[in-house]
This record gives C-alpha cells, sequence and structure tokens, in this order.
C-alpha cells in the first residue's frame, strides 16, 4: 500500500509558511501527503530541514514505506568501513524522516515505529562492530582469527538493553548497549590481547555512532549498564559479566534484563549469554521484595531528578515524573519479576506485550491493563513529538505558552484540549500505579500477646533490617486478624510457630504484604492447623502457588500432575536441580491438598486419594531420572529393568498428610550378567544400589528437604531380605515361601512407576497368588494371631486413638485384607475388600462405618497436629474443623461415635477369625 492510502491524521501546522514552502515540492502527491508534509514542516524545525536534505528520496519511499525501510537497512549491511560514517548518516536522516512522517500520519503503529528505530540502531551497531573487528583481525590484534571471524565479529556481541532491546526505542534516543565477547573462542593466554581488541572496537564504534559531523550522528551510545562501570572495560568477557551477576546483581539489573536482547555481532553468542542469566533475572519463587525495590529506585530517580511533588504540565518530564512512562514500565517490569520465574509466559520484553501478559494470566485486571497500554501509547506519542521538533533527547513538556501551542499543533488538537487530556491521563497512571508501589504507613500495634510477639525479633526470619521495616507494617494488620481468630491466643501461638520456623522472612513478609488474602489464610491456618502452620515455616515456598494462578482449580488426576511434573523436571539443568525441582513442586501440591481439606472443598477420602496421587506422580516422574542418572556411570539397567511397587496404603490409593511410603523394587534381569556402563556391575547388586539410589533421591534433605520417608520392610523376607527383587523368585516365593501377613500386604499391592510390560506381568502374578491361597485354611487363623501380636505390642493411644485398637482403621483394614484374600480378588482398597468378600450387609455395613469414621478423624489429626488426635492439643479451630469432617455435634458425642461404631466392627471382625471371645 502507498504511503498516502494509509494517512489517518495529521498535524496543524504552527509555522504556516514554513509548511507550505515543504508541502510544494510535493504538488504533485495527494492532497493528505502535502497536509501532512506542511504539519511536519510548520511545526519541526528538524523534520523541515530532513525535507529540504532528503525530500527528493522521500517521493520513491511514499510509494512503498515498508519496502524502502527494508532496502535501506539492507544498504546499510552492505557498507564498508571507510563508508561507515557517511552512509550511517545517510539512513539515520532518511528513516529518522520516513518514520517521523509515517508516525505524524498514523500510517505506523506506535510499535512499527519503535522497531524500525531500534533496527536501524541494529543495523548500525552489527555493520561497526563486524567492520572494526575484521580491521582489527587484518592488524593481527585478535589472536587465532582470520577474515571470515569478522562476520560473527570474532565472538564479540551487543546486548541491546532497555527500550532498544525491546524495540521500543525512542525518536531520539540514546542506546543503551553492554558489549562482550565470548572468551572461549580464545586461548587463556590470549584473554587480554582479544579482550584489549575488543575494547579499541567498543570505542570506535560508540564514537563513530555518536559523533556529530556535517552530516549529523547515527545514535548517542550509552555503555553504562554494563557490569561495574567505573571500573570495568568497556568489552568485558561473558564469563566475568556471568559472574557478576550471579555475585551482586541487583534488582534494577534484573529489570534491565526484561528487555535485553542480543542484537549485533555474534547473535548466537549473545542469545547463549543471555540463557546462562535466565536464573538470576527469573527467580524460582514469586519475588515480591522486588516492589519494594522498584519502588525504593522511583523514589531515587525523582529525588536525582527533582521531579517529586504534585503533577504540574509546564516543564512535567513525560517519561520520569508522575504518572509518566516509568511508571508505567516499573509496574509492568515489578509483576513481570514477582511472577516470571514460574511462568515463562510472561517475559516478555515489550511494554504492552507485558502488560497483555499480565492480564492474561491474572496478575492485572484487563481493565487496569488496556488503560494503562493506551496510556503508554498516547505518552510514548507525545515523547515522539516533543524530540521530533529539534531531534532532542528531552521529555519534558513545554514551560511556554508557545512551546504548549507547538506541541499541540503537532498533536493536532487545540492546546486547552492538549493540556486537560494531559493532566488526565498522567492522574490516572498516577492514581493506578502509586498505589501497588507505595507501601501504607504502619497502623499503631494494639499490645495483644505482647509476651509472646516481644520474642520475635530474636528469630532468624527478623534478624535483617529491611526484614523488620516490612514486618513493622504488616504487624497490625496480622495482629488484628489473629485476635479475631475464635481463641485468639491458640492462633498467635501457631503463627509463633510458623515464624520461629521461618529461616527468612523478607521475601515472605513482602509477599503477604502484597497480598492480604494470604495473610488472612495463613491466620486461618494458624487458628486451625498448627502442624500444617509449622510446616509453612519450613516450606513457606509453597505460598507462591496460593497466588501462581490455579490454586484453586480442579484436581489434574494422575495423568495431569505426571505431565506438569515432567515439564518441571526438563527444564532443570542436572540431578541435584532435578531433585530440588521435584521437592519444590511436591510441596506446593501437597499443600494445595492440605489447604483444600481444610476449607471443606474436599473431604478427608477425597484428600487421602489426592495424596496417593501426588506420591505415585513423584515416583513415576523421578524413578526414571535416577535411572538415568545411575545409568551414566554403570550403564543401562540389565534386561527389562524395574518397576517401583507401592504397597499398604499407598498401594491402596490412601495416603493421609504426614503418610510415609511403604514400597518394593522388582526388576527383571533376564538372565544378564550384568550392566554395561563404565563402571558395569553385576545384576543383584546394579539393582540393590539402583533402589538405594532411589530411596536416597525421595528422603535426603536438600536444600527444598525431603520428599517422603520411605519404609521398605514390606519387601520378600522383609528387612533381612534384599532391597530389590528378582521378577523370577517373585512368583516363586509368594507362593511357597511368603507368610500369611505377606499374602495380605500383596492385595493392596500397585505398581507405581517403571516399565509398562513389566508392571502388567507384576501384577498377573500378584492375581495368581492371590487366587491361589484364596483356599488357605489358615488364613483367619494367622489373622487373629496376628491381631492378637499388635494388641500385645502397642496399646490404643487413648479414646481419640482411631488407627489402633480393635474395630479402629488398622484392625478394619487387616480385616478388609483377609477378606479379599479369602476370596482370591484383586481389590486394593478396603471398601472394595470387604465388597468382594460375599460378607452380609449389617456385616459390611459395621466395617465400613467403622472405617470410614477412623478414617476422617485420622486424616484431620494428622493434618491438623501432624499426630494421633489429642483433644486438648487442638484448638477452637481444630475442634470445628473435626466436627465438620465427621458430622458429631460435639467431641464428647464423636468419642461416643467412635467407641460405638468400633465395638460393631471388633465384633465382626471376631467372628471373622474366629474369636471366640467376641471383641478381639
Amino acid at each position: 500500500m502507498t504511503f498516502s492510502s494509509r494517512i489517518t491524521r495529521s498535524p496543524t501546522p504552527f509555522d504556516a509558511a514554513l509548511g507550505a514552502d515543504a508541502a510544494s515540492a510535493f504538488g504533485d502527491f495527494d492532497a493528505s501527503v502535502r497536509e501532512l508534509v506542511a504539519g511536519a514542516a510548520g511545526c519541526s524545525p528538524y523534520l523541515s530541514g530532513l525535507l529540504t536534505r532528503d525530500g527528493d528520496w522521500l517521493r520513491n519511499a511514499f510509494d512503498d514505506p515498508d519496502a524502502a525501510l527494508e532496502a535501506e537497512l539492507a544498504e546499510i549491511g552492505g557498507l564498508a568501513l571507510p563508508e561507515l560514517q557517511s552512509g550511517l548518516r545517510q539512513a539515520k536522516r532518511r528513516i529518522a524522516l520516513l518514520t517521523g512522517l509515517a508516525d505524524l500520519g498514523g500510517v505506523w503503529s506506535l510499535e512499527q515505529v519503535t522497531r524500525a528505530l531500534a533496527r536501524l540502531a541494529d543495523g548500525a551497531v552489527d555493520v561497526a562492530l563486524k567492520r572494526l573487528v575484521g580491521a582489527e583481525i587484518a592488524r593481527g590484534k585478535v589472536p587465532g582469527q582470520v577474515e571470515a571471524d569478522a562476520e560473527t565479529a570474532a565472538g564479540m556481541c551487543s546486548i541491546a538493553m532497555g527500550k532498544g532491546g525491546a524495540f521500543e526505542l525512542n525518536y531520539s534516543s540514546d542506546i543503551d548497549l553492554i558489549c562482550l565477547f565470548d572468551e572461549t573462542r580464545f586461548d587463556p593466554d590470549d584473554f587480554h590481547d582479544a579482550r584489549a581488541a575488543f575494547v579499541r572496537v567498543t570505542r570506535k564504534m560508540a564514537a563513530l555512532l555518536s559523533d556529530l559531523t556535517g552530516d549529523g550522528y547515527v545514535f548517542r551510545t550509552d555503555l553504562r549498564l554494563r557490569p561495574d562501570p567505573s571500573v570495568t572495560p568497556v568489552c568485558l568477557s561473558m564469563e566475568a559479566a556471568e559472574r557478576y551477576y550471579e555475585s551482586v546483581g541487583r534488582t534494577w539489573e534484573r529489570a534491565a534484563y526484561i528487555k535485553a536482547r542480543a542484537s549485533a555481532g555474534d547473535i548466537e553468542a549473545g542469545e547463549g549469554f543471555l540463557r546462562t542469566l535466565t536464573p538470576f533475572v527469573w527467580r524460582k519463587h514469586l519475588d515480591f521484595v522486588a516492589i519494594q525495590d522498584a519502588h525504593d529506585m522511583r523514589l531515587r530517580i525523582r529525588e536525582h531528578k527533582g521531579l517529586g511533588g504534585p503533577i504540574s504540565l509546564p516543564g512535567h518530564n513525560m517519561k520520569l515524573g508522575r504518572g509518566g512512562i516509568r511508571e508505567i514500565e516499573f509496574f509492568t517490569q515489578t509483576r513481570q519479576l514477582i511472577a516470571g520465574g514460574r511462568d515463562p509466559e510472561l517475559r516478555c520484553r515489550g511494554t504492552v506485550d507485558g502488560l497483555a501478559a499480565l492480564a492474561n494470566a491474572g496478575w492485572v485486571p484487563q481493565d487496569d491493563a488496556n488503560v494503562l497500554t493506551d496510556h503508554y501509547r498516547y505518552h510514548r506519542e507525545v515523547e515522539h513529538r516533543l524530540q521530533m521538533l529539534n531531534d532532542a533527547q528531552t521529555h519534558d513538556l513545554p514551560n511556554t505558552d508557545e512551546g504548549f501551542a507547538r506541541l499541540a499543533a503537532f498533536v493536532g488538537i487545540e492546546d486547552k484540549a492538549l493540556r486537560v487530556e494531559l493532566n488526565d491521563r498522567l492522574e490516572a497512571v498516577h492514581a493506578l500505579t502509586e498505589g501497588f508501589f507505595a507501601p501504607s504507613e504502619a497502623a499503631p500495634v494494639s499490645d495483644f500477646g505482647e509476651s509472646i510477639t516481644q520474642r520475635w525479633l530474636t528469630y532468624p526470619a527478623l534478624r535483617s533490617d529491611r526484614a523488620v521495616e516490612i514486618f513493622d507494617r504488616l504487624k497490625p494488620r496480622l495482629l488484628d486478624a489473629l485476635q479475631e481468630a475464635a481463641k485468639p491466643d491458640e492462633a498467635l501461638l501457631a503463627f509463633d510457630g510458623f515464624l520461629s520456623g521461618l529461616p527468612a522472612g523478607v521475601q515472605v513478609f513482602s509477599l503477604f504484604e502484597a497480598n492480604p488474602q494470604l495473610t488472612q489464610m495463613m491466620v486461618d491456618i494458624a487458628a486451625t492447623a498448627p502442624a500444617l502452620a509449622q510446616y509453612l515455616g519450613r516450606n513457606a515456598a509453597v505460598f507462591d502457588a496460593v497466588i501462581g494462578g490455579d490454586f484453586f482449580s480442579d484436581w489434574p488426576q494422575v495423568d495431569g500432575l505426571l505431565d506438569a511434573l515432567n515439564a518441571v523436571l526438563s527444564q532443570a539443568n542436572d540431578y541435584e536441580t532435578q531433585l530440588d525441582a521435584a521437592r519444590r513442586w511436591q510441596k506446593e501440591w501437597h499443600f494445595r491438598i492440605g489447604v483444600h481439606h481444610l476449607r471443606g472443598l474436599v473431604d478427608a477420602e477425597t484428600a487421602g486419594r489426592q495424596y496417593a496421587d501426588l506420591a505415585q506422580t513423584v515416583l513415576s516422574a523421578l524413578f526414571p531420572v535416577v535411572v538415568d542418572h545411575f545409568a551414566t556411570k554403570h550403564g543401562q539397567p540389565p534386561g527389562r529393568g524395574a518397576v517401583v511397587v507401592g504397597m499398604g496404603s499407598l498401594g491402596a490409593g490412601r495416603l493421609h498428610a504426614a503418610s510415609d511410603l511403604d514400597l518394593i523394587v522388582i526388576y527383571d534381569g533376564q538372565d544378564v550378567d550384568s550392566s554395561d556402563g563404565k563402571q558395569p556391575l553385576a545384576t543383584r547388586p546394579y539393582y540393590a544400589r539402583l533402589t538405594q539410589a532411589l530411596v536416597t533421591a525421595m528422603t535426603v534433605p536438600m536444600a527444598e528437604g525431603r520428599l517422603y520417608e520411605v519404609d521398605m520392610r514390606l519387601r520378600p523376607s522383609g528387612g533381612q531380605g534384599p532391597v530389590a527383587t528378582s521378577f523370577s523368585g517373585f512368583e516363586s516365593y509368594q507362593m511357597n515361601e511368603a507368610w500369611t501377613w505377606e499374602h495380605l500386604a500383596l492385595s493392596r499391592a500397585r505398581v507405581v512407576a517403571g516399565g509398562v510390560d513389566l508392571a502388567a506381568d507384576v501384577e498377573a502374578v500378584r492375581a495368581r497368588v492371590l487366587a491361589a491361597k484364596a483356599s488357605g485354611e489358615t488364613v483367619a487363623g494367622d489373622v487373629g494371631d496376628m491381631r492378637r501380636r499388635i494388641a500385645d505390642a502397642k496399646a490404643p493411644d487413648g479414646a481419640w486413638d482411631a488407627k489402633i485398637g480393635a474395630g479402629r482403621l488398622q484392625d478394619v483394614e487387616l480385616a478388609g485384607q483377609m477378606v479379599a484374600l479369602q476370596a482370591g480378588k484383586t481389590a486394593r482398597s478396603t471398601t472394595d475388600q470387604v465388597a468382594s468378600g460375599g460378607l452380609d450387609a449389617a456385616d459390611s455395613t459395621a466395617l465400613l462405618d467403622a472405617a470410614g469414621l477412623c478414617w476422617s478423624v485420622q486424616a484431620a489429626a494428622q493434618l491438623l497436629l501432624g499426630s494421633g488426635l489429642n483433644a486438648e492439643k487442638l484448638g477452637e479451630g481444630g475442634k470445628r474443623f473435626v466436627l465438620r469432617e465427621t458430622g458429631a455435634d460435639s467431641l464428647d458425642a464423636l468419642a461416643t461415635q467412635l467407641n460405638d461404631v468400633s465395638g460393631k466392627a471388633a465384633a465382626v471382625i471376631a467372628k471373622l477369625v474366629g474369636d471366640n471371645n467376641g471383641k478381639g
């Protein structure tokens, strides 16, 4: 499309005579083109000069402005070193003229305008670097490099920062560059010579672009964003820069790298460097500390530039002043820093793209994102017109009435209307962004719990001045919420338990301050579940999940969980990082289940299944990771590999908040003698050590804690047998050597990780064994003996023990296993096992009523206290939770109900095992 067909607006000539003179040169063009040229020249002395100098070129460019831009950019790339000074300045003039008119006429969008300017900067820097490096190579000053290496600038690159990196370059912008070189291309002995050459190239490049000649200048070049610019050379090795950011990089530098882009020279090396900075820029946890850092930075800029105080239009800085462009950029970038480590979709360079991504992810209300996007585009267009006037790097509104009249004409509206719109937009931006950044002053603190709160300053979480500062603002709201709990003193003690276990406070306190609803959730947990509060003190990072977007969505089932965890593990760089990543991921989901249970979103039975799904997922995803890591040293698993079998509660598909995992490992070596790795192992010790590696991966304490406690005593021959069992001997052992208790345990076994084919074969063996043992004459008697031994070994822990005791959970589960074994059925859950045995309805009901009530009590107790139920430790919130879960009217009524249902179940079990005493 031609230029004229796309014109949608035009400025009004401030100097009508000057405008008419410029338009006369385009008398053969459409009236819309003449009007635009007149408005541009009549308002901007700079554009008037460009029209005089490059008007002939512009006439042809009007036929197809996009093609004209591409042709000019392509011509830049072909310039030889002697041609750079004049050739780049000519390209700058032409593209500045075309872009300015396309902007003023609405021919190009703001994004097209800024992208054209940024591409001009990229092309200019790229050709300058390559030609200057080529000259150094020709002089023999770049060790080991030949002429062809000039096309990659011998490993040197520029990182475009700020608006240039985001393709948002101002009309008369400086370009912010960080110049680096890939030190791996050089021998260590040549490092200093190479660096010296690249430093010379950088200085020459900056002078080539920045120097003002008779042809103008290309871009003012700023190299001060590099690491520690007061003491470092203008070009650094990538390794030195990476080391700096890892050790002393600050929040403002992280924010700067949101927009960073490898823009010239060795792009591949530059992109590789940026990838190494991903952990520095994008933190793995939600980073609310960035809010305070950004606020402090804003205040420092205002103080340094003298931009504080209320908005006053004369001289107001559209970039750094209140309600200006920087406010919107900080607002966007800070939110990106907060959540971008967890959500790669937020890692957008552009401000408009960033706002859209934040709105899409729920971090910014869509209406706010739309409003800020509109203001941002308007602010940028006004900024461009200020700069187009005289090609000055300015952001200040005029100080005079004449200046405002000229700007209004350039914008194409009346002076008064411009002032009203500017003021309204600046005020709107300030109102939207200030509340996010500026923390409110701390309210007065009550003396509630003073004897406890006085010791908080001795806790690790409050050892830094910054943590104390944030907590002081948070404390009044927190104490008010704790006082509103049904039992304030109990809630305060539980919160004290959380705070005492918190290793550091700045991040968590910042998160609480930015999310009042999260503070209330913490208070609710403290008032109800002390064990969960203590868990949070040790694992505060799980709070990230609550505001990460999907915390209250539907349960994804094992397949969905497995996809999610595999995606997390695939992003980890090494084995240890994978183990930590799995721990972090598991803790978030474990916390979610507990909160959902606590808030009544799921019942005890559903929570039990979800805990089991989570454990199965972790084993299923982590076992291949362990195998691959083990194989790097000892070779691939001999034969068909191994499967992990969940026993006990995991096999039955129901765990509680504090469950450990009963596991066995079965392998099929297929008569292969040994593995084939660098350090081969015979098959049996291979799988024994692989099993130990899996247990270590699950249980070893790391930076993110441990995953689960693991118990392997249910393997064949118990604690005395090998830790891994061969498939070839598994069926024989179960058929000929196993005791009744092992067959009972097998009734709940379920493969949870490993190869599908071997898993199917293990399940087939389980079915054959259970069918074969169904006719065992001693099963009932053996179970009776087991019950008596259990009773002798451990008495119930009071009337509230829902697990141990006649007719309680363990007893009923044992009875269910017996019924299923005698029936030769493969059912695993207690409900299905009881139903598989042909019991009459009354007996089935008695067993299942006891199992259901005992499980509800047990699951609640483990969530609230991390132990069996203790009414004295329960607290008012915990009591209400237990009563809600069980449907009892009071704890006394619940105790009576427990005794009643367990007594009935015990009588049924005694009858089943042939206990003539009748009660078991």
